[in-house]
């Protein structure tokens, strides 16, 4: 455990201020025993994965931040008859499903390659593009609490349009993905055209969250924010991509506070010419004040 650490570093769209006690544990019972005392102590608890979509706060996040390590807990693969069981620990990056994929002949998370971040993120918020999303893959969920380890099947987590409901103070270690056996050039193809239009339309090449809006029903909110001449719009040292008007990318130096007026300035246009209260997708943590 680390205390005052920098957490910029540790998101996608690099600023924020310091966690006051970081928690990497090392194995599964000395998670536990952090859950438990930050519990005891009335700590607050931040999760953090890849650290993508999401905001630090410039004032740092209060009490227990918590970030698993890609191996606390084995990989499994069980094989059926349709395909097979893949098992990971939740600290894995999102791209470790689709190399062990690629290995056993599976196919399926197609529309997950190429997200930055965590398994555990991406059960979070049900991650996805518009090719499908993470829990139609997922059969189960591993959380640790205060009060031990125990698996969740799919029918136990409802979900909706990135968010998954997880147990309070809940930490996902491990996520058990059921898909098939099938065409891996098919497969191949699919995510090279999947990434080749990524790349085309998306500002990979700064520091950015990935989607900062929800798309609201029938309607794209890259599309609202254009329309509402945002691309180009700048505060500070965070602007609305000119690429696509539904990410925002650091320009180097920006502050949470920088961001978070961007993000309200769009909302606040979209709602005066489009008439839609976009919702972000970007979680906030930590102190904005």
């Amino acid at each position: 455990m680390r205390l005052d650490e920098p957490l910029a570093p540790k998101v996608t769209v690099r600023a924020g201020g310091v966690a006051e006690a970081w928690f990497r544990p090392r194995t599964v019972e000395g998670l536990l025993a952090g859950l438990t005392l930050a519990r005891a102590e009335g700590a607050p608890l931040t999760l953090l994965g890849g650290g993508a979509n999401t905001l630090v706060g410039d004032g740092g996040v209060p009490g227990l931040t918590v970030s698993l390590p890609s191996d606390l807990l084995p990989e499994e693969l069980l094989r059926d008859e349709a395909g097979a069981r893949v098992t990971l620990c939740a600290g894995s990056a999102i791209n470790r499903l689709i190399v062990v994929m690629r290995k056993h002949g599976l196919v399926g998370a197609e529309f997950l390659a190429g997200i930055p971040g965590t398994l555990g993120g991406a059960v979070a918020m049900n991650a996805g593009t518009r090719m499908g999303e993470c829990m139609s893959i997922v059969e189960a969920v591993e959380v640790a609490t205060a009060e031990g380890l125990g698996w969740l099947s799919l029918r136990e987590l409802p979900h909706r349009y990135r968010h998954t409901e997880l147990p309070e103070r809940g930490v996902v270690t491990r996520v058990r993905f059921h898909v098939p056996f099938g065409d891996l050039a098919e497969s191949q193809a699919k995510m090279d055209a999947d990434l080749g239009y990524r790349k085309r339309t998306q500002p990979l090449s700064l520091p950015n969250f990935g989607s900062v809006f929800k798309n609201p029903p029938g309607d794209h909110a890259g599309r609202l924010l254009e329309a509402a001449g945002l691309k180009g719009h700048t505060v500070g040292r965070a602007q609305v991509s000119q690429l696509h008007a539904n990410w925002i990318v650091n320009l180097g130096g920006a502050s949470a506070r920088d961001i978070t007026a961007l993000i309200e300035d769009a909302q606040r246009r979209v709602l005066e010419q489009g008439g839609v209260q976009l919702q972000p997708e970007v979680k906030r943590v930590g102190s904005f004040t």
